[in-house]
C-alpha cells in the first residue's frame, strides 16, 4: 500500500551545526512530547541538571498539537505535574483576554462548563492548542531548562554504550549528549530501539498474554467507526474484476484473535473553526485526487449522517476534530511502516496522511457529488488562522496512536487494566477505556467492505501502572527509562496511551532517574518504597481507592 510513495520522499531537513559539540547533564531527555517536558521539569525540581533534546520544533506533542478535548478517564487519579498543567490551563482561561472569539459565558451556556473545567479543583481539560503550548513553554522557561530542537538521533550508530549503560547519544548533526540516565519520551521509541532494547510492533495474539481484546477483532463493533449498512467495495459495483476502490485492502483480515504486525490508524487532530473572522477555507492540497473518497460517497448513499459528531467544541468557536464513522480522518492501513521507518520513510507517510486528510476536508466542502446538506455545513468550517500559524493552520503533530512498545521488566496487559491481577510497584494510574482505533479495511466473505480493529471496552476501575513497565531488562540497558512506549500489550496500550498518563509517567520516570543517580545504581535496582515516598510527596496518585476484586 505504501510502496508507491515511500521512495519518493526526501530525508527530513536537519540543521547541522558548523562543528559538532558535546553537552553533558545528569538527565538527558530525548523527545519534546508532554511526557518529555514533565520529565525535564521533574528532574530539575529534584536538583538535577537536565537537557531536553529531540526532533520536535514545538513542545508538548499532541497535547499542544490539536488534542484539546482531553481523554481523561477518571480525573481523580491525575495528579502531580499533570494536574498542575491542567491547573495552569484553567488559570489562563480566567483571563478575559483569553476569550477573543467567544465569551466565557457563551461557551459555558452550551453545557460545556462542567466538562471543560472543574472550578472547585481549579483545573481545565478542554483548551486551544496555542494555550497548551504556551503553558509548556512557561514550565521550561521558569525552570531554566535548556531545550535543543530539531535534533534527530542517529538511529544507526548514535548510541554509545559501555556494557549495559548508555554513555552518550549522538544526533545526525554530529552533536552529542552525555548523561547519567536517559529518558526516551518519543512517541516512536527511537532511543529505546537504537539502544538495543527489546520491543514489539503490532498486535500480539490473544494467546500470548491470555487476553481477549488484543489480536484480530473481526466482527467486533463497539464504537461508531464501522460500516453499518452494506457497501460495495468494487470500482464498478458488483464487479470484482473491476478492482477495489481506493483505501480498501486486498489482503484477508486474519483469524479472530491472531496476532499481526498491523497498528491502529493515525490522523491529525484538527483545530477547526466556524468563526468567519478566524477561518481559513479548506485548501486543495497538492496531489489532490477526488477518487480517493469514492467510498465516502457510498457511505453517504446509505443515509449515514454523523459527519459532525466529533467536532468537539473548544473555547473561541474552535474544535478538536477527531475521526468518526466508517470513512473519516483515520487513514486506515497507511501507517504500518511508520514505527520502524527511516526518517525519510516516515516523512513520506506523514505527507501522505496530510494529503489524504486535507483532501478529505476539501472534498467534503466542495465536491458537487457530496450531499448538499453536508457540503453546505462543511463549507462553514475551516482551519483556524491563529493556530499553527507556521503551517497555515495545520497541526505539527500527527496522532501516533501506537508505534514501538518496549518489552521490559514487566509487561502491562489487559489483565492489569481489567483488574484481573495485582499490578506491582505502581508509579501512576490509567483509567481510560481499552481503546484501539481501526487497524485495517477489508472485503468480507459476503463481498462488502468492513473495518476491523476498533475496540472500546470500559475498565472496571482506575488501574495501577507498574514501575517495571518503564524499565528495560537490566541486561539490555540499566540507565534508560521509557514513559511513552511503555512495556505493554497492544490493547493495554490502547488505554495507557492518553496524554495525561504520558505526563504522569514522564514525571515518575524522572523521579526514578534522579533517585537512581543519587544512589549510583541501575534504574532497575531502585528501592520501590523510596521511589513511592517521593511520588506521594509530589502529589502523584499511585493507588486506587476501590477494587473490583474486593
Amino acid at each position: 500500500m505504501l510502496a508507491a510513495f515511500l521512495s519518493a520522499s526526501p530525508l527530513a531537513t536537519v540543521a547541522a551545526e558548523p562543528a559538532p559539540t558535546s553537552r553533558a547533564a545528569d538527565v538527558v531527555v530525548y523527545g519534546g512530547t508532554s511526557a518529555g517536558v514533565m520529565a525535564a521539569v521533574q528532574a530539575k525540581r529534584m536538583g538535577k541538571s537536565v537537557v531536553l533534546v529531540g526532533p520536535d520544533r514545538r513542545l508538548g506533542g499532541l497535547t499542544a498539537g490539536g488534542l484539546g478535548w482531553t481523554d481523561t478517564g477518571n480525573k481523580g487519579v491525575i495528579g502531580g505535574l499533570a494536574r498542575e498543567f491542567y491547573h495552569r490551563i484553567w488559570r489562563r482561561y480566567q483571563d478575559d483576554a483569553a476569550w477573543k472569539w467567544q465569551s466565557r459565558e457563551s461557551y459555558g451556556s452550551r453545557g460545556l462548563g462542567a466538562r471543560a473545567s472543574d472550578g472547585r479543583q481549579r483545573t481545565m481539560w478542554i483548551f486551544e492548542p496555542h494555550v497548551a503550548e504556551s503553558v509548556f513553554e512557561d514550565l521550561i522557561r521558569e525552570h531554566e531548562i535548556p531545550v535543543v530542537r530539531d535534533e534527530w538521533l542517529d538511529r544507526d550508530s548514535g548510541v554509545e554504550k559501555q556494557d549495559a549503560r548508555i554513555v552518550a547519544i549522538r544526533m545526525l548533526s554530529g552533536d552529542a549528549y552525555r548523561g547519567k540516565v536517559f529518558i526516551d519520551a518519543t512517541y516512536e521509541g527511537d532511543l529505546m530501539a537504537a539502544a538495543g532494547v527489546e520491543y514489539h510492533v503490532g498486535r500480539e495474539a490473544n494467546s500470548v498474554y491470555g487476553e481477549s481484546w488484543n489480536g484480530v477483532q473481526t466482527g467486533v463493533f463497539q464504537h461508531q467507526h464501522y460500516f453499518k449498512q452494506p457497501v460495495d467495495p468494487y470500482r464498478i459495483p458488483g464487479d470484482p474484476s473491476s478492482g477495489l476502490l481506493p483505501r480498501i485492502s486486498d489482503e484477508p483480515p486474519g483469524d479472530k484473535g491472531m496476532g499481526d504486525d498491523r497498528i491502529q490508524a493515525y490522523c491529525y487532530r484538527m483545530c477547526l473553526t466556524n468563526s468567519p473572522e478566524n477561518r481559513i477555507p479548506f485548501p486543495k492540497p497538492a496531489g489532490y485526487d477526488p477518487s480517493q473518497y469514492e467510498l465516502l460517497l457510498r457511505v453517504f448513499a446509505t443515509g449515514w449522517r454523523e459527519t459532525f459528531e466529533k467536532f468537539d467544541p473548544m473555547p473561541n468557536h474552535k474544535t478538536d476534530t477527531n475521526n468518526h464513522g466508517p470513512f473519516s480522518t483515520d487513514n486506515i492501513g497507511y501507517n504500518y511502516a511508520y514505527p520502524e521507518g527511516t526518517y525519510a520513510q516516515r516523512e513520506a507517510i506523514l505527507q501522505e496522511h496530510r494529503t489524504y486528510q486535507q483532501g478529505l476536508l476539501y472534498f467534503m466542502a466542495n465536491d458537487p457529488r457530496m450531499p448538499a446538506d453536508v457540503r453546505s455545513e462543511m463549507s462553514e468550517w475551516g482551519l483556524a488562522k491563529d493556530e499553527f500559524t507556521e503551517t497555515g493552520g495545520w497541526p505539527h503533530q500527527i496522532y501516533v496512536r501506537e508505534a514501538r512498545r518496549m518489552v521490559g521488566d514487566y509487561v502491562l496487559t489487559e489483565l492489569d487494566c481489567m483488574d484481573r491481577r495485582e499490578t506491582p510497584e505502581s508509579v501512576g494510574m490509567g483509567s481510560y477505556t481499552l481503546d484501539s482505533h481501526n487497524v485495517q479495511r477489508y472485503v468480507t466473505p459476503e463481498g462488502t467492505v468492513q473495518n476491523e480493529g476498533d475496540v472500546g471496552v470500559r475498565v472496571p476501575r482506575a488501574y495501577e501502572i507498574a514501575y517495571g513497565a518503564l524499565t528495560p531488562k537490566k541486561e539490555q540497558c540499566e540507565n534508560l527509562l521509557v514513559p511513552v512506549c511503555v512495556s505493554s500489550s497492544h490493547i493495554a496500550f490502547g488505554s495507557i496511551r492518553m496524554e495525561p498518563v504520558f505526563m504522569i509517567l514522564g514525571q515518575s520516570a524522572a523521579t526514578a532517574a534522579s533517585l537512581a543517580i543519587d544512589d549510583g545504581i541501575p534504574v532497575q535496582d531502585l528501592d520501590y518504597q523510596q521511589l513511592r515516598s517521593r511520588l506521594d510527596a509530589d502529589g502523584q496518585v499511585c493507588e486506587a481507592q476501590t477494587s473490583a476484586r474486593e
